[in-house]
Protein backbone atom coordinates (compact mmCIF):
# COMPACT_ATOMS: atom_id res chain seq x y z
CA UNK A 1 0.00 0.00 0.00
CA UNK A 2 1.11 3.63 -0.54
CA UNK A 3 -0.07 5.33 2.38
CA UNK A 4 1.73 6.93 4.39
CA UNK A 5 2.25 7.96 8.00
CA UNK A 6 0.68 11.13 8.80
CA UNK A 7 3.84 11.93 10.51
CA UNK A 8 5.95 11.60 7.59
CA UNK A 9 6.98 15.75 5.66
CA UNK A 10 3.54 16.98 4.50
CA UNK A 11 3.33 18.30 1.20
CA UNK A 12 3.87 21.66 -0.33
CA UNK A 13 -0.03 22.44 0.44
CA UNK A 14 -0.76 21.94 4.10
CA UNK A 15 -4.78 22.22 3.53
CA UNK A 16 -4.02 19.41 0.83
CA UNK A 17 -2.09 17.08 2.95
CA UNK A 18 -5.12 16.95 5.98
CA UNK A 19 -8.10 16.65 3.18
CA UNK A 20 -6.38 13.68 1.50
CA UNK A 21 -6.28 11.72 4.92
CA UNK A 22 -7.75 8.50 6.45
CA UNK A 23 -7.42 6.70 9.93
CA UNK A 24 -7.40 3.03 9.94
CA UNK A 25 -6.61 0.88 13.26
CA UNK A 26 -6.00 4.55 15.19
CA UNK A 27 -3.23 6.02 13.23
CA UNK A 28 -3.66 8.80 11.05
CA UNK A 29 -2.36 8.04 7.01
CA UNK A 30 -1.56 10.61 3.98
CA UNK A 31 -2.95 9.19 0.70
CA UNK A 32 -1.10 10.34 -2.10
CA UNK A 33 -3.45 12.60 -4.71
CA UNK A 34 -5.41 10.24 -7.06
CA UNK A 35 -5.40 9.69 -10.76
CA UNK A 36 -7.51 12.21 -12.93
CA UNK A 37 -9.91 9.33 -14.24
CA UNK A 38 -13.12 8.14 -12.67
CA UNK A 39 -12.09 5.37 -9.70
CA UNK A 40 -14.99 2.81 -9.52
CA UNK A 41 -14.75 1.54 -5.73
CA UNK A 42 -16.42 -1.51 -4.71
CA UNK A 43 -17.53 -0.39 -1.10
CA UNK A 44 -18.73 -3.06 2.05
CA UNK A 45 -22.25 -4.59 1.78
CA UNK A 46 -22.67 -4.37 5.13
CA UNK A 47 -19.70 -4.80 7.77
CA UNK A 48 -17.52 -1.90 7.24
CA UNK A 49 -14.22 -3.73 8.21
CA UNK A 50 -14.37 -5.60 4.66
CA UNK A 51 -13.67 -1.79 3.25
CA UNK A 52 -9.76 -3.22 1.20
CA UNK A 53 -6.97 -0.86 2.16
CA UNK A 54 -6.58 0.38 -1.69
CA UNK A 55 -10.67 1.84 -1.55
CA UNK A 56 -9.67 3.98 1.57
CA UNK A 57 -6.58 5.32 0.26
CA UNK A 58 -8.44 5.87 -3.22
CA UNK A 59 -11.36 7.50 -1.36
CA UNK A 60 -9.19 9.96 0.57
CA UNK A 61 -6.86 10.72 -2.38
CA UNK A 62 -9.96 11.75 -5.15
CA UNK A 63 -11.16 15.07 -5.47
CA UNK A 64 -14.92 13.97 -5.55
CA UNK A 65 -16.97 11.40 -4.57
CA UNK A 66 -19.85 10.32 -6.76
CA UNK A 67 -22.04 8.25 -4.70
CA UNK A 68 -26.33 6.78 -4.79
CA UNK A 69 -26.84 8.48 -0.95
CA UNK A 70 -24.36 11.08 0.38
CA UNK A 71 -26.22 10.38 3.64
CA UNK A 72 -25.34 6.67 3.31
CA UNK A 73 -21.49 7.44 1.81
CA UNK A 74 -20.94 9.80 4.77
CA UNK A 75 -21.22 6.91 7.35
CA UNK A 76 -18.53 5.27 5.65
CA UNK A 77 -16.48 8.29 4.96
CA UNK A 78 -17.23 9.65 8.83
CA UNK A 79 -15.69 5.78 10.16
CA UNK A 80 -12.43 5.95 8.20
CA UNK A 81 -12.11 10.34 9.03
CA UNK A 82 -12.36 10.69 5.69
CA UNK A 83 -12.95 14.33 4.61
CA UNK A 84 -14.27 14.13 0.91
CA UNK A 85 -16.26 16.23 -1.06
CA UNK A 86 -19.19 14.06 -1.83
CA UNK A 87 -21.75 14.59 -5.40
CA UNK A 88 -25.33 12.89 -6.02
CA UNK A 89 -25.37 10.39 -8.40
CA UNK A 90 -28.17 7.92 -8.48
CA UNK A 91 -31.08 7.16 -11.06
CA UNK A 92 -32.76 10.43 -10.71
CA UNK A 93 -30.14 12.82 -11.40
CA UNK A 94 -28.15 10.94 -13.51
CA UNK A 95 -28.68 12.42 -16.71
CA UNK A 96 -27.99 15.60 -15.69
CA UNK A 97 -25.15 14.85 -13.70
CA UNK A 98 -23.23 12.51 -16.09
CA UNK A 99 -22.55 15.86 -18.31
CA UNK A 100 -20.90 17.36 -15.05
CA UNK A 101 -18.88 14.71 -14.30
CA UNK A 102 -17.36 14.58 -17.65
CA UNK A 103 -16.65 18.57 -17.76
CA UNK A 104 -14.87 17.79 -14.18
CA UNK A 105 -12.54 14.57 -15.93
CA UNK A 106 -11.84 17.03 -18.96
CA UNK A 107 -10.18 19.53 -16.76
CA UNK A 108 -7.83 16.57 -15.02
CA UNK A 109 -10.21 15.62 -11.88
CA UNK A 110 -10.08 12.64 -9.87
CA UNK A 111 -13.28 11.44 -9.28
CA UNK A 112 -14.36 8.24 -7.67
CA UNK A 113 -17.72 6.72 -8.02
CA UNK A 114 -19.63 4.36 -5.39
CA UNK A 115 -22.79 2.91 -4.82
CA UNK A 116 -24.53 2.22 -1.38
CA UNK A 117 -23.26 -0.88 -0.35
CA UNK A 118 -21.05 -3.50 -2.89
CA UNK A 119 -19.09 -3.09 -6.36
CA UNK A 120 -20.95 -0.01 -8.32
CA UNK A 121 -22.47 -0.62 -12.06
CA UNK A 122 -24.19 -3.68 -10.28
CA UNK A 123 -27.94 -3.15 -10.13
CA UNK A 124 -27.19 1.26 -10.46
CA UNK A 125 -26.71 3.47 -13.69
CA UNK A 126 -22.95 3.37 -13.72
CA UNK A 127 -22.91 1.81 -16.81
CA UNK A 128 -23.80 4.66 -18.62
CA UNK A 129 -21.49 6.69 -17.28
CA UNK A 130 -18.33 4.56 -17.78
CA UNK A 131 -19.54 4.52 -20.77
CA UNK A 132 -19.33 8.05 -22.03
CA UNK A 133 -15.99 8.34 -20.06
CA UNK A 134 -14.16 6.03 -21.98
CA UNK A 135 -15.94 6.73 -24.71
CA UNK A 136 -14.36 10.54 -23.97
CA UNK A 137 -11.28 8.89 -23.32
CA UNK A 138 -11.12 9.20 -19.99
CA UNK A 139 -8.98 6.39 -17.54
CA UNK A 140 -11.38 4.28 -16.15
CA UNK A 141 -10.11 2.53 -12.64
CA UNK A 142 -11.89 -0.29 -11.03
CA UNK A 143 -11.25 -1.24 -7.62
CA UNK A 144 -12.48 -4.51 -6.87
CA UNK A 145 -14.22 -5.30 -3.80
CA UNK A 146 -16.99 -6.62 -2.00
CA UNK A 147 -20.34 -8.12 -3.61
CA UNK A 148 -23.35 -9.58 -2.44
CA UNK A 149 -23.94 -11.45 -5.63
CA UNK A 150 -20.58 -13.47 -4.98
CA UNK A 151 -21.17 -13.20 -1.36
CA UNK A 152 -24.24 -15.11 -1.39
CA UNK A 153 -23.00 -17.17 -4.30
CA UNK A 154 -20.11 -18.74 -2.33
CA UNK A 155 -22.34 -19.35 0.79
CA UNK A 156 -24.94 -21.00 -1.02
CA UNK A 157 -23.11 -24.19 -1.40
CA UNK A 158 -24.65 -24.23 -5.25
CA UNK A 159 -22.89 -24.67 -8.60
CA UNK A 160 -20.64 -21.35 -9.06
CA UNK A 161 -19.15 -22.60 -12.95
CA UNK A 162 -21.86 -20.62 -14.41
CA UNK A 163 -24.44 -18.65 -12.66
CA UNK A 164 -26.49 -15.66 -14.37
CA UNK A 165 -27.29 -12.65 -12.52
CA UNK A 166 -30.78 -11.30 -12.63
CA UNK A 167 -31.31 -8.06 -10.07
CA UNK A 168 -34.88 -7.72 -9.14
CA UNK A 169 -38.04 -9.18 -10.55
CA UNK A 170 -40.68 -7.63 -11.56
CA UNK A 171 -43.15 -6.45 -8.79
CA UNK A 172 -46.13 -6.81 -10.75
CA UNK A 173 -47.00 -10.78 -10.68
CA UNK A 174 -47.71 -11.60 -13.63
CA UNK A 175 -44.34 -10.00 -15.38
CA UNK A 176 -42.89 -11.20 -12.39
CA UNK A 177 -44.14 -15.18 -13.05
CA UNK A 178 -43.95 -14.57 -17.04
CA UNK A 179 -40.25 -13.41 -16.07
CA UNK A 180 -39.92 -16.49 -14.22
CA UNK A 181 -40.76 -18.45 -17.18
CA UNK A 182 -37.87 -17.19 -19.06
CA UNK A 183 -35.45 -18.01 -16.34
CA UNK A 184 -36.58 -21.59 -16.36
CA UNK A 185 -34.63 -22.39 -19.28
CA UNK A 186 -31.24 -20.81 -18.45
CA UNK A 187 -28.74 -24.14 -17.60
CA UNK A 188 -27.38 -22.01 -14.89
CA UNK A 189 -27.34 -21.32 -11.21
CA UNK A 190 -29.34 -18.05 -11.01
CA UNK A 191 -28.73 -14.83 -8.22
CA UNK A 192 -32.07 -12.71 -7.55
CA UNK A 193 -32.15 -9.26 -5.51
CA UNK A 194 -35.66 -8.91 -3.49
CA UNK A 195 -36.45 -6.76 -1.24
CA UNK A 196 -38.35 -7.75 2.31
CA UNK A 197 -42.16 -7.05 1.07
CA UNK A 198 -42.05 -9.42 -2.22
CA UNK A 199 -39.32 -12.04 -0.96
CA UNK A 200 -42.26 -14.46 0.43
CA UNK A 201 -44.46 -14.03 -3.24
CA UNK A 202 -41.25 -14.30 -5.11
CA UNK A 203 -40.44 -17.85 -3.50
CA UNK A 204 -43.41 -19.07 -3.77
CA UNK A 205 -43.56 -18.28 -7.77
CA UNK A 206 -40.17 -19.36 -7.96
CA UNK A 207 -41.42 -22.86 -6.26
CA UNK A 208 -44.17 -23.07 -8.30
CA UNK A 209 -42.37 -22.48 -12.24
CA UNK A 210 -38.99 -23.63 -11.18
CA UNK A 211 -39.93 -26.93 -9.27
CA UNK A 212 -37.79 -28.68 -7.31
CA UNK A 213 -34.39 -27.15 -7.49
CA UNK A 214 -31.96 -26.84 -4.87
CA UNK A 215 -31.70 -23.11 -3.39
CA UNK A 216 -30.39 -20.77 -0.73
CA UNK A 217 -32.05 -17.73 0.57
CA UNK A 218 -29.04 -14.85 2.21
CA UNK A 219 -30.65 -12.03 3.93
CA UNK A 220 -28.58 -8.76 5.75
CA UNK A 221 -25.35 -10.36 4.21
CA UNK A 222 -21.78 -9.44 6.36
CA UNK A 223 -24.15 -7.63 8.71
CA UNK A 224 -25.22 -8.21 12.69
CA UNK A 225 -28.01 -10.55 11.49
CA UNK A 226 -26.63 -12.46 8.67
CA UNK A 227 -28.80 -15.68 7.89
CA UNK A 228 -28.80 -18.08 5.26
CA UNK A 229 -31.52 -20.68 4.61
CA UNK A 230 -30.80 -23.66 1.99
CA UNK A 231 -33.11 -26.37 0.94
CA UNK A 232 -35.62 -27.39 -2.05
CA UNK A 233 -37.22 -24.48 -3.52
CA UNK A 234 -40.75 -25.48 -2.37
CA UNK A 235 -39.55 -26.50 1.51
CA UNK A 236 -38.25 -22.88 1.32
CA UNK A 237 -41.32 -21.37 0.16
CA UNK A 238 -43.33 -23.44 2.39
CA UNK A 239 -41.73 -21.56 5.24
CA UNK A 240 -41.50 -18.41 3.46
CA UNK A 241 -44.75 -17.08 6.57
CA UNK A 242 -42.11 -17.54 8.85
CA UNK A 243 -38.82 -15.51 6.95
CA UNK A 244 -37.85 -12.33 9.17
CA UNK A 245 -38.26 -10.28 5.99
CA UNK A 246 -36.45 -7.08 7.86
CA UNK A 247 -33.38 -6.45 5.31
CA UNK A 248 -31.69 -7.04 2.15
CA UNK A 249 -32.11 -11.18 0.58
CA UNK A 250 -30.54 -12.77 -1.90
CA UNK A 251 -31.53 -15.40 -3.71
CA UNK A 252 -29.30 -18.35 -5.55
CA UNK A 253 -31.10 -21.15 -7.44
CA UNK A 254 -29.40 -24.20 -8.52
CA UNK A 255 -29.71 -25.31 -12.40
CA UNK A 256 -32.16 -27.45 -13.32
CA UNK A 257 -31.25 -30.92 -13.36
CA UNK A 258 -29.33 -31.91 -16.37
CA UNK A 259 -30.65 -33.85 -18.61
CA UNK A 260 -28.96 -37.10 -20.49
CA UNK A 261 -27.98 -35.54 -24.04
CA UNK A 262 -29.11 -37.99 -26.91
CA UNK A 263 -26.02 -37.97 -29.45
CA UNK A 264 -27.87 -37.37 -32.98
CA UNK A 265 -27.22 -39.88 -35.48
CA UNK A 266 -24.66 -38.10 -37.90
CA UNK A 267 -23.15 -37.37 -34.95
CA UNK A 268 -22.75 -40.94 -33.58
CA UNK A 269 -21.80 -42.33 -36.96
CA UNK A 270 -18.96 -39.71 -37.28
CA UNK A 271 -17.61 -40.48 -33.59
CA UNK A 272 -17.55 -44.70 -34.67
CA UNK A 273 -16.21 -44.49 -38.14
CA UNK A 274 -13.17 -42.44 -36.43
CA UNK A 275 -13.10 -45.02 -33.39
CA UNK A 276 -13.07 -48.04 -36.25
CA UNK A 277 -10.05 -46.62 -37.60
CA UNK A 278 -7.92 -47.29 -34.79
CA UNK A 279 -10.39 -49.75 -32.79
CA UNK A 280 -12.53 -53.08 -32.39
CA UNK A 281 -15.85 -53.01 -32.77
CA UNK A 282 -16.20 -53.75 -29.23
CA UNK A 283 -14.08 -50.68 -27.97
CA UNK A 284 -15.29 -48.41 -30.26
CA UNK A 285 -18.68 -49.06 -28.78
CA UNK A 286 -17.91 -49.27 -25.00
CA UNK A 287 -16.64 -45.23 -26.06
CA UNK A 288 -20.22 -44.38 -27.57
CA UNK A 289 -21.97 -45.94 -24.78
CA UNK A 290 -20.25 -43.67 -22.40
CA UNK A 291 -20.77 -40.03 -24.08
CA UNK A 292 -24.05 -40.87 -26.65
CA UNK A 293 -26.88 -41.12 -24.63
CA UNK A 294 -27.65 -44.09 -26.82
CA UNK A 295 -28.63 -47.99 -25.95
CA UNK A 296 -25.74 -50.22 -26.48
CA UNK A 297 -28.16 -52.54 -28.66
CA UNK A 298 -28.25 -49.49 -31.10
CA UNK A 299 -24.87 -48.34 -31.29
CA UNK A 300 -23.85 -52.41 -31.47
CA UNK A 301 -25.71 -52.78 -34.71
CA UNK A 302 -24.48 -49.58 -35.88
CA UNK A 303 -20.89 -50.20 -35.36
CA UNK A 304 -21.34 -53.80 -37.41
CA UNK A 305 -22.94 -52.02 -40.02
CA UNK A 306 -20.28 -49.29 -40.29
CA UNK A 307 -17.65 -51.97 -39.97
CA UNK A 308 -19.11 -53.92 -43.02
CA UNK A 309 -19.36 -50.81 -45.22
CA UNK A 310 -15.72 -49.87 -44.33
CA UNK A 311 -14.26 -53.43 -45.12
CA UNK A 312 -16.56 -53.68 -48.46
CA UNK A 313 -15.09 -50.81 -49.33
CA UNK A 314 -11.60 -51.75 -49.07
CA UNK A 315 -12.29 -55.04 -51.07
Amino acid sequence: MRARPHSTPAPSDPSDAEARTFTLWGQVLTAPKAAAGLHLVATPIGNLGDITLRALETLAGVDIVACEDTRVTRKLMDRFCIKATLKPYHEHNAALARPVILQHLAQGTSIALVSDAGTPLISDPGFKLVREVSAAGHPVITLPGPSSVLAALTVSALPTDRFFFEGFLPSREGARRTRIGELARLEATLVLFESGNRVQDSLRDLAEILGARDAAICREMTKLHEEVRRGSLPDLAAGADALETRGEFVLVIGPPAAAARVMPESELDELLRTRLRQDSVKDAVAHALEVSGRPRREIYARALELARERDDGET
